[in-house]
């Protein structure tokens, strides 16, 4: 997936407002750049203009994930998103996913108390559940534990920003270990000749120091 920010920050918006504030949606683009804006439940905080929220829409209406949906008569044109018909995600998938499209990287704890005006999840499991769908599809990765954090954190990813390079491998077992080289033992060969060569040099420092004792007496 190759969202751009902020196509990623548009469509978290329409996710969230269809399941937050049915009665305001879709959205109209000035209810939309307030959405994308809001500095609650947003993690970067932006100040999106009209201009740069419009070029976002098309890209994502080229994509067919969002599209226009107010008739000729409206006063306002309104934006939806399409993102559950286009790949195929019910209630609980497009509420993860709108929570992390708009705050970032979360851990499960995090998702289920920040899902719940979208979705109720009725237990842990059920979230895991949903988090190991949809990384099956590679639409959400595992990171590695922050230190002193208990929980591994999820993040989506709908962007090139994201990093499933950090995604987290289970660490290895420890037949996965490959075991120390011993150091190589000389050859018995090699053993004597190198004995050999000390005595020869430990004979000619000897016969030198006789020598110097004999120059020295002298």
């Amino acid at each position: 997936m190759d969202l751009e920010p902020t196509e990623v920050r548009v469509l978290g918006a329409l996710l969230e407002k269809q399941r937050t504030t049915p009665d305001a949606y879709p959205l109209s683009l000035n209810a939309l750049r307030s959405a994308c804006n809001q500095s609650t439940n947003r993690d970067p905080v932006v100040d999106y203009d009209e201009a740069m929220i419009r070029d976002a829409l098309h890209r994502l209406s080229r994509r067919r994930w969002a599209r226009l949906a107010s008739g000729p008569g409206s006063r306002a044109a309104k934006y939806r998103h399409l993102l559950d018909e286009a790949l195929g995600l019910g209630p609980p998938e497009i509420a993860v996913l709108a929570v992390l499209m708009l705050r970032g990287a979360q851990t499960p704890g995090e998702l289920r108390a920040r899902t719940d005006r979208m979705h109720v999840f009725p237990d842990a499991d059920a979230l895991h559940d949903v988090l190991d769908r949809l990384a099956e599809r590679d639409l959400v990765a595992r990171l590695q534990r922050r230190p002193g954090q208990k929980e591994e954190r999820y993040l989506h990813l709908l962007s090139e920003d994201a990093e499933p390079a950090a995604a987290a491998s289970p660490p290895p077992s420890i037949a996965d270990v490959p075991a120390p080289t011993p150091p190589a033992q000389p050859r018995s060969d090699d053993t004597a000749e190198r004995l050999d060569g000390l005595e020869r040099e430990v004979a000619e420092l000897r016969a030198e120091m006789e020598s110097l004792r004999r120059e020295l007496g002298g």
